[in-house]
C-alpha cells in the first residue's frame, strides 16, 4: 500500500460505501482523514474509529464545504488530497416522469458538489504548493442508461470538471484525476437493483466489486502512480489497472 503518512485528506460522502471504505484505507496508509457527509452520527462514528475528524455537512452547499475545508485545515494545518465521492443515483425515472426537484438534487450533489469541493480546496492547495483532487466518476459519464438521465448528465459534467481543473491548475501543482470504479456492491447498487430499470439492475450481485477496491485505487492514485493519469479518468474495469494496484 502507498505510504501517505503526514498527508491530510478530505473525503465526501464518507458515511458508507466507497467513502467509508476510502476513509479506512487512507487512515491505514497513514493519512490524517476528515470525513464529510450529511449523516452526523455516521461520520462521527467513523471518525472515532479511524482517529479522524468528523465534518457533518452537505456538499450541495458551497458554504458547508468551505466550512469543512476550513475546519480540516484548522485541525491538521493543510489539505493534501480531496476525494469527491458524494453522489446520488436518483431519481431513477424516465425523464418525462422525473420529479424536477429530485432531478435537480442529483445535479446539486453529483456535479455542483464536486465544483464546491474543488473551489474550496484550490486556494489551500495552491498556497501550500500543490495537492491532489480525486473524483469518483462513472461509466455513466460516457454511455446513457435508461432512467439515469440525472446521474449520467451529472457524472459527465463532473468528468469535465476534472479535465477543466487539470487545464487550469496543473501548473500550480494540482493533480486532478477521475476514477471510474465500475459496479460496486454498495447501497447505491442495491437501489439500482430494486428499480429493475435498465440492464445494470439485472446484473448478478456477484459481479459487483467490493467498495474496498475503489478505496485502494483512490489511495494508489493519491500516491506517485497518479502522476501518469493527470486530467484523465482511470477505469477500474481495466484489468491492467487492477494488477498495478494489486487487486488481482
Amino acid at each position: 500500500m502507498v505510504d501517505l503518512t503526514g498527508r491530510t485528506v478530505l473525503i465526501t460522502g464518507a458515511s458508507r460505501g466507497i467513502g467509508a471504505a476510502a476513509a479506512r484505507t487512507f487512515a491505514e496508509a497513514g493519512a490524517q482523514v476528515g470525513v464529510m457527509a450529511r449523516d452526523r452520527a455516521a461520520v462521527q462514528d467513523l471518525a472515532d474509529e479511524i482517529g479522524g475528524l468528523a465534518l457533518p455537512g452537505d456538499v450541495a452547499s458551497a458554504a458547508e464545504v468551505e466550512q469543512a475545508v476550513a475546519a480540516l485545515v484548522e485541525r491538521f494545518g493543510r489539505l493534501d488530497i480531496l476525494v469527491n465521492n458524494a453522489g446520488l443515483i436518483g431519481p431513477i425515472s424516465d425523464m418525462a416522469a422525473a420529479d424536477p426537484e429530485d432531478w435537480g438534487q442529483a445535479i446539486d450533489v453529483n456535479l455542483k458538489g464536486v465544483f464546491h469541493g474543488m473551489r474550496a480546496a484550490l486556494p489551500v492547495m495552491r498556497a501550500q504548493g500543490g495537492g491532489t483532487v480525486l473524483t469518483v466518476g462513472s461509466g455513466a459519464a460516457h454511455a446513457p442508461q435508461e432512467g439515469w438521465s440525472a446521474y449520467c448528465a451529472s457524472k459527465a459534467g463532473a468528468l469535465m470538471l476534472t479535465r477543466s481543473l487539470d487545464h487550469e491548475a496543473r501548473s500550480d501543482g494540482i493533480r486532478a484525476i477521475s476514477l471510474s470504479p465500475g459496479t460496486v456492491a454498495t447501497d447505491m447498487q442495491a437501489a439500482i437493483r430494486t428499480s429493475g430499470i435498465n440492464p445494470v439492475s439485472q446484473l448478478d450481485w456477484s459481479v459487483h466489486i467490493p467498495p474496498e477496491w475503489p478505496a485502494r485505487a483512490l489511495a494508489w492514485l493519491a500516491g506517485p502512480a497518479g502522476d501518469g493519469f493527470l486530467g484523465e479518468e482511470v477505469s477500474l474495469r481495466d484489468h491492467g489497472i487492477r494488477r498495478q494496484i494489486g487487486l488481482i
